[in-house]
C-alpha cells in the first residue's frame, strides 16, 4: 500500500492543490497530514476545508494550537504573530472547533504521526541534527517517525541521516531492522532554497520514501498573501524557498 504524508500546508491553497492533484495521479490509498494547516498563507478556511475532505487523519501543528487560541502567541515572531491573529479571524467556527480536536500523535501500523517530534510532540521541539535526533530516537518503537514543523526535508536514521537534493524526486530505500525519523518537508513554505512544494510517498510494500516536489503559481500565493494585508516578508519569502 502506497500512502501519502504531507505537512505544513500553513494556508496556501494553491500550493494544496498542486499536491492532491499530484496524488490523485500517483493514486495513493491514503493521505496524512502532519499539521500546521494554518498560519502565514491567505487560504486557512479553504485550507482546512480541503483537508478535512482528503485526509484520512490530521496532527496537531504548533500554527494549527495557537490560531485556535490553545497556545500563547508571545513566542511567536512578529510576522508570525500577526499571520495567526489573522487567520483567527477568517475561520468559520466549524473550522475552529475542528482543529482544536486534533492529537498530537497518531500510531498507522508501524509508523508515528507528530508534527514536530516524537519525544515532547506538545512543545514542538526541531529536529536539526543527528545529535538530536538519536535523542528522539529513543521516545518511539515504531519503525517510522515522519514529523514535519522545520520545512526542510531530512532523512535520519540512528547511524547517519540523508539531506535532500532539490529534484522532482527522490527516493529512499529503508534498511531492514533500522528505524527512521523522517522530515517530510512543506507543502505550502519549503525552506530548502526550492520554492516547490513538497511531500512523501510511503510504499509500506517495498519500504521505499520517495520525495515529491510540485510546482505552483507562487506568484499568486504571494500575490495574495500582499492583498490580505499580510507582512510582506511571508509575500517574498515564498518566491526562494527560504
Amino acid at each position: 500500500m502506497r500512502i501519502a504524508i504531507i505537512s505544513d500546508i500553513h494556508a496556501n491553497l494553491e500550493a494544496l492543490t498542486a499536491v492532491l492533484e499530484s496524488m490523485e495521479n500517483e493514486r495513493v490509498a491514503s493521505v496524512y497530514c502532519l499539521g500546521d494547516c494554518v498560519g502565514y498563507g491567505p487560504d486557512p478556511d479553504t485550507c482546512v476545508d480541503l483537508l478535512r475532505e482528503k485526509t484520512e487523519a490530521i496532527v496537531m501543528g504548533n500554527h494549527d494550537y495557537a490560531a485556535v487560541g490553545l497556545a500563547n502567541t508571545d513566542y511567536f515572531n512578529p510576522v508570525a504573530r500577526q499571520a495567526i491573529e489573522w487567520t483567527r479571524a477568517q475561520l468559520k467556527k466549524e473550522n475552529l472547533n475542528f482543529l482544536k480536536t486534533l492529537p498530537f500523535t497518531l500510531e498507522v501500523g508501524d509508523i508515528l504521526l507528530t508534527h514536530a517530534s516524537p519525544k515532547n510532540p506538545s512543545v514542538w521541539d526541531y529536529v536539526l541534527s543527528q545529535q538530536e535526533a538519536l535523542r528522539q530516537f529513543k521516545a518511539f518503537r515504531q519503525q517510522i517517525c515522519f514529523i514535519g514543523h522545520s520545512h526542510v526535508p531530512i532523512v535520519f536514521n540512528p547511524s547517519t541521516y540523508y539531506t535532500l537534493n532539490n529534484t522532482s524526486t527522490e527516493q529512499i530505500v529503508l534498511e531492514k531492522g533500522e528505524q527512521y525519523i523522517i522530515n517530510v518537508g512543506s507543502v505550502g513554505q519549503p525552506r530548502d532554497g526550492d520554492p516547490r512544494s513538497c511531500y512523501v510517498i510511503y510504499d509500506m510494500e517495498k519500504q521505499t520514501i520517495d520525495y515529491m516536489r510540485i510546482a505552483y503559481d507562487v506568484e499568486k500565493t504571494s500575490e495574495k498573501i500582499l492583498k490580505h494585508g499580510l507582512p510582506e516578508f511571508l509575500a517574498k519569502r515564498i518566491l526562494t524557498g527560504q
